[in-house]
C-alpha cells in the first residue's frame, strides 16, 4: 500500500478523461490516495467496471445520498466524487466483482448521462498541485495535525503502522488531509463534506477539528475506564454491565426474546404435568434462571437441568395390551420352545389383566424384576424386545458389560463439569413413556472399584419396594419406575452380588438339543437370512440333512449364533453365484455344505477316540453352556503323592483327595495290589490355562484313577458327574440339563447322574435328549465303575492268555 501511495506522490498531476464511466457507491467515501476494496453487484455497476477495464482502468466513484436507492439519478449523487484506479478485479463465485480501487484525484460531476446499463459522467476535474510551503502558519496546521495522530494512536486508535509511517512523511496539507480522512470513522455527510472542500488547508483545517473530537472521546473513554477499575467492586461492575446490557438488549429487541424464552419453558413445565413438589422446585430454578445473565456458565448447566426435568416423561404412559392369545402368538412368532419362559410372561399378563377388571377390590401387587440366565446365543436379548412388543410398551437396552462407576447408574451431581443423568433416567427419557420394558444386558459382568459399585447402585432400581421414589443425582428429585418392566439378561448366576441377585426372579435358558436347532434354524434363521441377501426360496432350499450337518459338524456351542454365521456364509456363496450368471435352485445338502464352508470342523465320534486305561469322561458346566472333560490319571513311582494339574481350584482339589481316600480304603475290593506310599498318582484335566473348579468331577476322577490302579480301561462313551464322598456316596450337583446336552453334542451314550438329581432332570430335560442318550442314576459309586470300567474278569483271562502265549513261545 505505502509503495502505491508514494508512487503517485512522486508524478506529475495526471491529465484524466473528461468523460468517465461511473460507480455509484452506499455509505463508502473514497479519499484520494486510499486503497479500498469494493464488491460490485448492480448491473449498472458491473458495466462501470467493464467499461473502465477496457479502457484505462479509471472509474469515477461517486457516493448515493440514499443507501437504499437501487438505481440513482443525478439528484441522488452527491456532487464531489473521486477519479479512481482499477487495481485488481476479481469475480466472485455469487455473480457479483470484488475490485480494488486506489484513489488518484476529486471531481466534480458536471452532467450525468445513462447509456443503457451503463453511467458516465461529464467532469471537471480539480487538481491538487505541487505544494509550496507559504507561511509558518500553515507548517505549524501540518505537525498539529501529525501530533494529533499521533495522540490518536497512543490513545489506542486503531491505525495500521505502515499507514502511520507514510503520514509522518507527507508534507503536503491536501494530501495529508485525504490520507487522514481515509482513517478516521466519519459519517458519510462527514466524509463527502471533507471530499468537497477543495481547498487543501480549510481541508486540513476540517480534519484537524474531526482528530480534536476523536481524541475527546477517547481520552473520556480512557477516564472512564480507569475511574471503574478504581471506584467498582466485582459485583457493582457486573451489575453495572448487565443493566447497560439490558438496555441495549432492549433497544435491539433482544430482551423481548428472553422473555420469551422463560415463558416456553413454563409451558413446558405445566404439560410436563409432574408432581406437585416437584413443579414448584423446577418453577423455582426457573424464577432462578430467569435473574442471572444469561451468558454465564451456571445459567447453561441450569438451562440443560431443566430441559432434562421438561423432557422426562412424568405422566406419559403406554396402555399395555393385555390379550393373552395375541401375546402367545408373538413370543411364538419370534422364539421356539422355552415354554417356562413364555408361560412367566403370559402369567404376568393374566395377572395385570385381572388386576384391570377388579381393581376396585384388588390392590395391585408388585412385580419383580425377572432375569433371563443361560450361555450366549439363546435368545435372551431378542426375547425381551419379543416381550415389549407383546406387551405394547417401548423397549429400550441398557448394556452394563464393564459398567464399574456407581454415577453411571445414579448419575453426576449438576454442579460437575459435564454432568449427566445415570443410565436408567437416560433411557426413561428415551422411551419417551413411564412404563418401558428396560432391558439391563450382562447384569453380570459389572464390576467395581474406587468409583463405587454399581451392582449397589442397581438395588434401589429392581427393588418394587424403593423405586417408587428413585432418585437420580443429577435429577435430584424422585421420578417412579414402579411401571418400568425391568429384565435382566446374564451367563451365569454366579458373579452376581447375593443382595441384587435376591430381587430377581432368575429364570434359566439352557441350551438347545440338536433337533431344537434344526426347528429353529427352519423356521427363523434361513427365512430371515434369505431376506437379508436378496435370496428366496426359488433360489436355494435348506435340506434337514444339510442343516443337520451345519449343526453336527461346524458348530458346537449352546445357542445358534454360529449356526446363524454359517447358513450366512452359505446364502452369501449362492448369492454370488447367481450374481455371475449360474441361476438355478441351490439344494443345500451335506455335499453342498462341505464344497462351501470347507472341511468339517467337529467330528464328535472320533474326538470321543479309542478307550483307553486312565482317562474318564467327565461333565462340565461353563457360563456358556456345558462341555466335555476328559480326565487323565498315571501312576508312577514314588513317594505316595496326589499330583494335580489343569488349574484347579480348591474344592476340586478336595474332591480328588476324597476320590483317592475312597479308594485306598476298597483297595482290597478292587483287587489293587500296589502300595500306595510307593507310587505317585497324577491327576490332569486337560486344558491346562483354563480354571475349573467344583465338587461335581468328584467321580470322573475317582474312575479314572481305579482304573490307572487297575489297568482296566475306561469307555468313552460313558459320561458321568457328580460329587463323591469319602464313604463312596454320591451327591447331587447343579448344570445338569447343559451338562447332558453337552454329551449329546459329542456322541456320548451313556450318562451316569446322581439320584437326587433325577426328579430335576427329567423335567426340564428334553424329549429328544431322552430318547437319544441312556440316563442312569445312582446313589454310590460302585455301579459307576461297574458301567464305567471294562470288566475284571475279561481283564484277567486276556493277560493268562497272554502269559500262556509267552510260556508257549519260550518253549
Amino acid at each position: 500500500m505505502a509503495e502505491l501511495i508514494q508512487h503517485h506522490n512522486n508524478v506529475e498531476e495526471p491529465k484524466f478523461p473528461e468523460e468517465l464511466p461511473v460507480l455509484p457507491l452506499r455509505d463508502v467515501v473514497v479519499f484520494p490516495m486510499m486503497i479500498a476494496p469494493l464488491f460490485v453487484g448492480r448491473p449498472f455497476s458491473l458495466n462501470a467496471v467493464e467499461e473502465a477495464l477496457k479502457e484505462h482502468k479509471l472509474i469515477f466513484l461517486a457516493t448515493q445520498k440514499d443507501k437504499d436507492v437501487e438505481e440513482p439519478k443525478r439528484e441522488d449523487l452527491y456532487d464531489y466524487g473521486t477519479v479512481a484506479v482499477i487495481l485488481k478485479a476479481m469475480k466472485m463465485g455469487d455473480g457479483r466483482v470484488k475490485i480494488l480501487v486506489q484513489g488518484l484525484g476529486r471531481a466534480k460531476i458536471k452532467e450525468l448521462k445513462r447509456e443503457g446499463e451503463l453511467y458516465k459522467a461529464v467532469l471537471e476535474h480539480i487538481p491538487e498541485g505541487e505544494y509550496r510551503p507559504k507561511s509558518i502558519e500553515e507548517e505549524a496546521l501540518v505537525k498539529l495535525v501529525k501530533d494529533q495522530l499521533e495522540r490518536v494512536v497512543a490513545l489506542g486508535k486503531q491505525i495500521p503502522p505502515d499507514m502511520v509511517a507514510i503520514l509522518r512523511s507527507v508534507e503536503d496539507p491536501g494530501r495529508l488531509a485525504d490520507l487522514i480522512a481515509g482513517q478516521l470513522d466519519l459519517s458519510t455527510e462527514e466524509a463527502v463534506e471533507i471530499l468537497s472542500t477543495v481547498d487543501p488547508i480549510e481541508r486540513l483545517k476540517k480534519v484537524s477539528e474531526k482528530l480534536e473530537h476523536e481524541i475527546k472521546v477517547l481520552e473520556v473513554q480512557e477516564l472512564i475506564r480507569a475511574k471503574a477499575r478504581e471506584s467498582m467492586e466485582k459485583e457493582q461492575r457486573e451489575y453495572f454491565l448487565r443493566q447497560q446490557l439490558k438496555a441495549i438488549r432492549k433497544e435491539l429487541g433482544e430482551e423481548e426474546e428472553r422473555s420469551k424464552e422463560i415463558e416456553e419453558y413454563r409451558e413446558k413445565i405445566k404439560r410436563a404435568k409432574m408432581p406437585k413438589e416437584v413443579e414448584e422446585a423446577v418453577l423455582k430454578e426457573l424464577a432462578r434462571l430467569e435473574k442471572m445473565h444469561p451468558e454465564s456458565a451456571e445459567a447453561a448447566v441450569l438451562r440443560t437441568w431443566l430441559e432434562w426435568m421438561i423432557e422426562l416423561p412424568w405422566s406419559k404412559r403406554t396402555r399395555d395390551r393385555l390379550d393373552i392369545e395375541r401375546a402367545r402368538r408373538i413370543l411364538d412368532e419370534d422364539h421356539y420352545d422355552l415354554e417356562k419362559v413364555k408361560d412367566r410372561i403370559l402369567e404376568y399378563l393374566a395377572v395385570k389383566a385381572l388386576i384391570k377388571k377388579r381393581k376396585k377390590r384388588i390392590k395391585e401387587v408388585k412385580q419383580p424384576t425377572i432375569c433371563f440366565v443361560g450361555p450366549p446365543g439363546v435368545g435372551k436379548t431378542s426375547l425381551a424386545r419379543s416381550i415389549a412388543k407383546a406387551l405394547g410398551r417401548k423397549f429400550v437396552r441398557i448394556s452394563l458389560g464393564g459398567v464399574r462407576d456407581e454415577a453411571e447408574i445414579r448419575g453426576h451431581r449438576r454442579t460437575y463439569v459435564g454432568a449427566m443423568p445415570g443410565k436408567i433416567i437416560q433411557a426413561i427419557k428415551k422411551a419417551g413413556t413411564k412404563n418401558p420394558v428396560i432391558l439391563l444386558d450382562e447384569i453380570d459382568k459389572m464390576a467395581s472399584d474406587f468409583r463405587g459399585d454399581p451392582a449397589a447402585a442397581l438395588l434401589e432400581v429392581l427393588d418394587p419396594e424403593q423405586n417408587r421414589e428413585f432418585v437420580d443425582n443429577y435429577i435430584n428429585h424422585p421420578f417412579d419406575l414402579s411401571e418400568v418392566l425391568f429384565i435382566a439378561t446374564a451367563n451365569t448366576p454366579h458373579t452376581i452380588p447375593e443382595p441384587l441377585y435376591d430381587r430377581l426372579e432368575v429364570l434359566n435358558i439352557p441350551g438347545y438339543t440338536e433337533y431344537e436347532k434344526l426347528q429353529i434354524a427352519k423356521k427363523y434363521i434361513v427365512p430371515k437370512q434369505l431376506k437379508n441377501h436378496g435370496l428366496t426360496p426359488e433360489d436355494v432350499e435348506f435340506t434337514d440333512s444339510g442343516l443337520l450337518h451345519i449343526i453336527r459338524h461346524y458348530t458346537r456351542e449352546a445357542g445358534v449364533r454360529n449356526l446363524d454365521r454359517k447358513i450366512a456364509a452359505i446364502c452369501r456363496k449362492v448369492a454370488l453365484w447367481i450374481t455371475e450368471g449360474k441361476e438355478k435352485k441351490y439344494r443345500v445338502t451335506k455335499k453342498l455344505v462341505e464344497k462351501i464352508l470347507g472341511a468339517p470342523k467337529f467330528v464328535p465320534e472320533l474326538e470321543l477316540g479309542e478307550d483307553e486305561v486312565g482317562v474318564a469322561t467327565g461333565l462340565a458346566w461353563t457360563p456358556v453352556g456345558g462341555d466335555v472333560l476328559f480326565i487323565e490319571a498315571i501312576v508312577t513311582g514314588g513317594s505316595g503323592r496326589l499330583i494335580l494339574t489343569g488349574r484347579l481350584g480348591e474344592v476340586m482339589k478336595e474332591s480328588a483327595q476324597a476320590a483317592l481316600g475312597f479308594i485306598k480304603a476298597n483297595a482290597e475290593k478292587y483287587n489293587i495290589d500296589k502300595d500306595f506310599s510307593k507310587i505317585d498318582i497324577h491327576v490332569h484335566v486337560p486344558a491346562g490355562a483354563i480354571p475349573k473348579d467344583g465338587p461335581s468331577a468328584g467321580i470322573t476322577i475317582a474312575t479314572a484313577m481305579l482304573s490307572a490302579l487297575t489297568g482296566r480301561k475306561v469307555r468313552k462313551d460313558v459320561a458321568m458327574t457328580g460329587e463323591i464322598t469319602l464313604g463312596g456316596k454320591v451327591l447331587p450337583v447343579g448344570g445338569l440339563k447343559e451338562k447332558v446336552l453337552a454329551a449329546l453334542r459329542y456322541g456320548v451314550k451313556t450318562v451316569i447322574l446322581p439320584e437326587k438329581n433325577k426328579q430335576e432332570v427329567l423335567e426340564e430335560l428334553p424329549e429328544e435328549a431322552k430318547r437319544k442318550i441312556k440316563l442312569v442314576f445312582v446313589d454310590r459309586v460302585e455301579p459307576v465303575f461297574e458301567l464305567a470300567l471294562y470288566p475284571e474278569e475279561k481283564r484277567k483271562q486276556k493277560s493268562k492268555r497272554k502269559k500262556k502265549a509267552k510260556e508257549e513261545a519260550k518253549k
